[in-house]
């Protein structure tokens, strides 16, 4: 009899692999399980949608994968790089040169307009864009002067996005990019994260609850008590400006 044929390899590179994470925080007696042995790849220049209720892991998934918080059990390798050894000098260099972050609210500083609030980052990146080149990346370049008051909640949440992709990052994590903005709103915003996705290359993992927002991505993950419970990969995307919820 016929060994049987080995199954093919993914075709595409791996851009971070995690296996068997597990965070449980303990408080005094009591014991809450936010992840609970999750297993996942990111490829190379994909868009990933982390689709799930409030409370279901996604937040703490993406703070472990971006070396913001530790995992009780697992591993996580970005390249050679394996996070759960790291020491923390280790973590923010990893976090420094190869990660950027936009949350719900953008952190911008009040004081300084949104081109000198995306060279904070840029001026301790080891290979960055120009600040005037992010902001034009997301569609910024004439507001590059304004202030954080004189832009809409829109147009901050895209300089938020500028800092982020300045350094050009290998990975861009997004926890609920558009959780504070109206859909008309959270459109422009999903056009940016469209465009630095196809535009940079970066690995792009996208967390939210919504789930019209999913048609954007290359897959979706679907969470659910601190596991993966689906995984689905969209065969024909929609473009941002496409969709509405």
């Amino acid at each position: 009899m016929a060994a049987a044929s080995p199954e093919p390899e993914d075709a595409r590179l791996t851009a971070l692999r995690a296996r068997g994470l597990t965070k449980v925080y303990r408080n005094d007696t009591v014991e809450v399980h936010a992840l609970r042995g999750v297993d996942l790849d990111l490829y190379r220049s994909e868009l990933v949608v982390l689709l799930g209720p409030s409370g279901s892991g996604k937040s703490t998934l993406l703070n472990i994968l971006g070396g913001l918080d530790r995992a009780t059990a697992g591993t996580v390798h970005f390249g050679d790089l394996n996070l759960a050894a790291c020491d923390e000098a280790t973590l923010t260099r990893f976090r420094r040169d190869h990660v950027g972050f936009v949350f719900q609210f953008y952190n911008l500083i009040p004081s300084l307009t949104a081109e000198e609030n995306v060279a904070l980052v840029t001026e301790i990146a080891p290979d960055p864009m120009s600040p005037a080149d992010a902001l034009e990346l997301v569609g910024l370049a004439e507001r590059r002067r304004h202030f954080p008051a004189q832009l809409s909640g829109g147009e901050q949440q895209r300089v938020a996005i500028a800092r982020a992709i300045a350094k050009r990052p290998g990975l861009l994590l997004c926890d609920e990019p558009t959780g504070a903005l109206d859909s008309h709103t959270g459109v422009y915003v999903l056009e940016a994260i469209e465009r630095v996705n196809k535009e940079l290359g970066a690995t792009t993992a996208l967390i939210t609850h919504n789930a019209g927002i999913a048609d954007i991505a290359d897959r979706v993950m679907s969470f659910m008590d601190g596991r993966i419970a689906k995984v689905v990969e969209n065969s024909q995307k929609r473009k941002a400006s496409e969709i509405t919820w």
